[in-house]
């Protein structure tokens, strides 16, 4: 099993996406996948211009069993940037994880950034219907199509932060013909501490959201996807506040206040 994370943290290795990351990877690695780390931070990177230079060089290299054509195309940035490189790792994976923060309630820029140059990848005036029964234009399947896992990063405490984020992975999933085998969602990053930061003490759930990171990458070498227990271990609120998803539903702001001042006692605390 060969399993790709790309690192779409603006922090890079120095991050909590990069931390978690690495916790899956202890997983995987003990039933012997071989994982690698692209952080999209460190490599070279243009906008797509929307030039169409690779629409209109595209090739007809061959057709799929069910007759649909597949196209060779080729970037204009194809020698002044690294996506290439990217995309061919992404096409030699097994699986893929997708890791982003969230920035203004969104994927980074750094993996929109990304995706977008899929246009360089698509012959886009070939319409067809996908095996998800939708309308959209070819791709290549051997980069876009793999499987992968969602792995969004939020200090925000609220379920409204990362909604966004989620839907676009589904939305990708359906579009791509790209299996979604897990949606790892944590949140208190800040707050709880990572690494050589966390503080088990005050937020003894930690513990176990950590080891279930672990679990769920050994899932991903063995079978594939992460089971539906790992994902709700991986994902449980760590704030010791008893009912804390029924408080989140409350928009009554004077206790929200009273918690914020909460929280923020219990922040400084941990990096005082």
């Amino acid at each position: 099993m060969k399993i790709l994370a790309i690192n779409s943290s603006y922090r890079a290795e120095r991050g909590y996406t990069a931390y978690l990351i690495n916790l899956l990877f202890e997983g995987a690695r003990e039933t012997g996948a071989e994982c690698e780390t692209i952080s999209l931070a460190g490599i070279r990177m243009n906008h797509c211009l929307v030039c169409n230079y690779c629409q209109k060089h595209a090739r007809l290299i061959s057709e799929a069993p069910d007759g649909t054509p597949q196209y060779q195309l080729k970037c204009i940035h194809t020698d002044k940037d690294d996506v290439q490189m990217v995309f061919d790792k992404m096409s030699q994976a097994d699986l893929i994880i997708y890791a982003t923060p969230i920035y203004v309630f969104n994927i980074s820029s750094l993996l929109k950034l990304l995706l977008e140059r899929f246009y360089g990848a698509s012959k886009c005036g070939y319409l067809r219907a996908t095996q998800t029964g939708l309308l959209f234009h070819h791709i290549d399947p051997t980069i876009m199509s793999k499987p992968f896992v969602s792995l969004i990063v939020c200090d925000n405490l609220e379920d409204e932060t990362p909604r966004t984020a989620l839907q676009y992975f589904k939305s990708f999933s359906l579009f791509m013909e790209a299996r979604q085998v897990g949606s790892l969602v944590r949140n208190g990053g800040t707050l709880s501490g990572f690494g050589d930061s966390a503080d088990f003490t005050r937020f003894p759930k930690l513990a176990d959201v950590f080891s279930a990171y672990r679990k769920a990458g050994r899932e991903l070498s063995l079978t594939g996807r992460i089971t539906g227990s790992t994902q709700r271990c991986a994902n449980q609120e760590v704030l010791p506040v008893p009912f804390f998803y029924l408080l989140k539903k409350i928009r009554f702001i004077p206790l929200k206040k009273k918690f914020a001042e909460k929280a923020r006692e219990m922040q400084l605390a941990i990096h005082s």
